[in-house]
């Protein structure tokens, strides 16, 4: 009996590659982040099922930002969020500077990014009371609040997507949260190293990597077998 081949439908996540987190204007840029994006560019051109990009869109009163906590400091200062359907469930966040509000230049997406071959983009953190740093949803989970789960993971299952492939910004914060979010619902999950940049530096992507692997999201290279694997795809 012939053996079948198993199914294979990678798609690429591309998050928050915005202005505001690269130099040199970038209120929160992360070291050499604008130069992850040949690779980016390079990896948009392979045949994935499906190409998505996301940005932060948050208000200008987003709970993230330092400013809007009197006396606390961007990079030092934390704050609880609790879930407004069920103040029990609460978690703790870094506070950071104003970053990728609505309507501003630091929103957007780099330029030079290839935004032709992207197939959607998706919003996240647009709930002034939520941090969400992953593409699929906020840790807030009991119960899940709509205003922070974007449509993501139903455009993948839609697209019979098996494998994810994420890259972005930053490494150690929001690529992080939705690797794991990925695996965790299910996908077959990997990060390409050269396609992030971390808050943290070199430092914080050994954290990272070794945080990703213990939850069996794998770490791959842009010339590895795995995007080799997408290249030979014929959709």
């Amino acid at each position: 009996m012939p053996l079948v081949a198993p199914i294979f439908r990678p798609a690429l996540i591309l998050v928050d590659v915005q202005e505001d987190f690269c130099p040199p204007n970038g209120s929160l840029a992360v070291h050499e982040g604008r130069d992850i994006v040949p690779v980016l560019n390079d990896l948009l051109k392979l045949p994935f099922v499906l190409k998505i990009a996301t940005k932060d869109h948050h208000p200008p009163d987003h709970v993230s930002f330092a400013s809007n906590h009197p006396g606390a400091t961007p990079f030092v200062s934390t704050t609880t969020i609790a879930n407004p359907a069920n103040p029990a469930e609460t978690y703790e966040t870094q506070l950071w500077p104003v970053h990728c509000v609505v309507g501003t230049p630091g929103n957007e997406l780099l330029p030079e990014l290839d935004h032709a071959r992207i197939d959607a983009v998706i919003h996240k953190g647009t709930d002034p009371r939520i941090e969400m740093y992953s593409a699929f949803r906020s840790p807030l989970r009991d119960p899940p609040l709509a205003s922070a789960v974007t449509d993501l993971e139903e455009r993948l299952r839609a697209a019979d997507v098996t494998d994810v492939f994420v890259v972005g910004l930053a490494g150690d914060f929001c690529v992080v949260s939705s690797a794991l979010d990925a695996a965790q619902l299910g996908f077959a999950t990997y990060v390409v190293e050269e396609g992030q940049r971390c808050v943290g530096g070199v430092e914080g992507w050994a954290k990272t990597r070794a945080q990703l692997e213990e939850k069996g999201v794998r770490v791959v290279h842009a010339d590895g077998p795995e995007i080799e694997a997408v290249k030979a795809l014929r959709l």
